[in-house]
């Protein structure tokens, strides 16, 4: 039995991944996977939450959002971060925060 996309039940869909795209970021990557496209951006600022101050540890925080487009009913831009955006984004602050050095 296949999928709709004529792969194999255990077989993955291929990644690929163009790193900067984005001109102006400190880093980026468009990361592909069927149709699913995350463009991803990395900013680098010179300050820290006001808990850390002067603790020499850095701090990483992540923005989520979906374009208007990328659903098949289109998706309105949320003017204030709420709910579901807001719980997609503390979950990726939380799991980068827990793989990576911040000293």
């Amino acid at each position: 039995m296949s999928r709709l996309d004529g792969r194999a039940p255990d077989q993955l869909r291929e990644v690929t991944i163009n790193v900067g795209p984005q001109k102006f970021a400190e880093g980026s990557a468009l990361i592909e996977t069927g149709l699913t496209r995350v463009l991803c951006a990395v900013s680098v600022e010179e300050k820290v939450p006001p808990f850390l101050r002067g603790t020499g540890r850095g701090w990483i925080t992540a923005e989520y959002a979906m374009l208007p487009r990328s659903t098949l009913t289109r998706t309105s831009r949320e003017r204030a971060i709420r709910g579901r955006s807001h719980e997609i984004q503390r979950l990726i602050g939380r799991s980068l925060r827990s793989v990576i050095d911040l000293e």
